[in-house]
């Protein structure tokens, strides 16, 4: 297969992104696995969580970078500009909301969605969530700055900043969570106390925090297409907001679904034992190390295919698309071979549990095979919501998740007693619905009338 020169270009960047997002998240369940299963059962609940109403900032970024990314395509960066102003304002105020909500529901919540966990899980869940749910506003500005410069064709300043962000996170992570101990530094003799699961959450946020203030200082200075000169006076476009929510609101509603959906299984998993639900954690967090590539590729497929339709380049969008699935394929089957072998070994990194390690690398062998169908699941449904095209995929995340994945897991991982492998069989086999519907949309002409400039 030949190698397509604009793609790597927009592609590697947000790679190399994705690898330190990745990394942002897989640092900090790696360090919390030695502290206890607990602490790593505990990350991977409230991840469950968090994803759940992330998700929906993601959203707003997704209807940033189409209407962005079509605006760029028909050169009126004039108008990207006011939409970039426009979705940062509404992704913040609806942040802040999102915060206060959950701030006075967050212990119901842990003792209703996971009442069945160890009490020490369940102590360690409510400590990580007061942390990380304040700073769902910094999430959402910087996913919404960051959709807005890849709409641009901007991928190397979100690269940068989210390199810069991990390695904050990774420096106070090991601070903060183990503490240092009578540390010489030229004259000085350095002691911090050991702050466990509060210093993982802590780290994250500081993290978050900084990548927030960069990403802020980049727009509001200007790069070579988006600039925001002032946020007030703000006055809401109606326009302009209409164009990004109409794409923003039914992803949203998908990615809430989709995971609405997780956090129903991951209540399933809770029942299977505090080990099913630490080697459901770290198996996710491998899976995330392999997924690279494919994350990658989906962030530039919405942005290609967005820029092709702006341009009225209907023919460039579609062969594009098929284009990244099949690149999409080849680097994720790749990767995919090569962890089988090593499942075990990789696991061992985030634990000595030699049950958790087990169960893990059981689930690693099979997310690597996997891997075949993943593409045409997310990849496709990337570059169908660059067309505008996000009412069918929110219908198609509908059914795979709430009739396949969560039905297929059930029976699989509880009645029929297969656990977490059950489970994320029931995970596959959504993969492959989807995928199905996805190419069949593709062959018509539907996903094509829903442009939204």
């Amino acid at each position: 297969m030949f190698i397509r020169k604009n793609v790597l270009k927009l592609a590697i960047p947000i790679m190399v992104e994705q690898t330190f997002v990745m990394l942002l998240g897989v640092c900090n369940t790696m360090m919390a696995g030695y502290i206890g299963e607990e602490a790593v059962s505990a990350i991977g609940m409230v991840d469950s969580i968090n994803n759940m109403f992330i998700s929906f900032f993601a959203a707003l970024s997704v209807g940033a970078t189409v209407v962005v990314a079509q605006q760029i395509g028909r050169e009126n960066p004039k108008k990207a500009n006011e939409t970039a102003r426009q979705a940062l304002v509404s992704g913040l105020i609806l942040s802040t909301l999102i915060t206060l909500l959950i701030w006075i529901f967050r212990i119901p919540m842990i003792n209703t969605l996971y009442g069945s966990a160890e009490e020490l899980v369940k102590v360690n869940a409510k400590l990580y969530l007061e942390f990380t749910l304040l700073t769902y506003p910094f999430i959402a500005v910087e996913q919404i700055a960051n959709g807005v410069l890849r709409g641009c064709g901007d991928t190397k300043t979100p690269m940068y900043i989210t390199m810069f962000m991990n390695l904050v996170n990774i420096i106070l992570g090991f601070i903060l969570i183990y503490g240092i101990n009578d540390v010489e530094f030229l004259w000085f003799h350095i002691n911090t106390p050991s702050f466990g699961i509060a210093g993982a959450a802590i780290s994250i946020a500081i993290a978050r925090l900084v990548g927030t203030a960069i990403i802020g200082i980049v727009l509001f200075r200007g790069s070579k297409v988006i600039k925001i000169r002032k946020v007030f006076p703000f006055k809401f476009d109606i326009k302009i907001q209409k164009s990004i929510f109409n794409i923003g609101i039914p992803a949203g509603i998908e990615q809430v679904l989709f995971n609405t959906g997780k956090l129903i299984v991951q209540i399933f998993i809770v029942t299977m034992g505090t080990a099913s639900i630490a080697a459901n954690a770290i198996g996710m967090s491998i899976a995330s190390i392999i997924n690279v590539p494919g994350c990658a590729l989906t962030l530039a497929a919405t942005t290609l295919v967005g820029q092709y339709i702006g341009r009225d380049d209907i023919k460039g969008a579609k062969s594009t698309l098929i284009y990244l699935t099949k690149f999409g394929t080849v680097c994720l089957v790749s990767i995919g071979l090569l962890f089988i072998p090593i499942a075990g070994w990789v696991s061992s990194l985030y634990t000595d549990s030699p049950e958790v390690i087990s169960i893990s690398a059981t689930l690693i062998r099979s997310n690597s095979i996997a891997l075949l169908i993943w593409p045409i699941s997310f990849i496709l449904s990337a570059g169908l919501k660059g067309a505008g095209d996000t009412r069918y995929t929110m219908l198609t995340a509908f059914i795979g998740m709430w009739i396949f994945r969560i039905f297929t897991g059930y029976i699989l991982g509880v009645v029929f007693g297969f656990g977490v492998l059950g489970v994320w069989i029931g995970m596959y086999a959504d993969w492959a619905i989807r995928g199905t519907m996805y190419c069949f949309r593709l062959k018509g002409e539907k996903w094509l009338k829903h442009k939204v400039i």
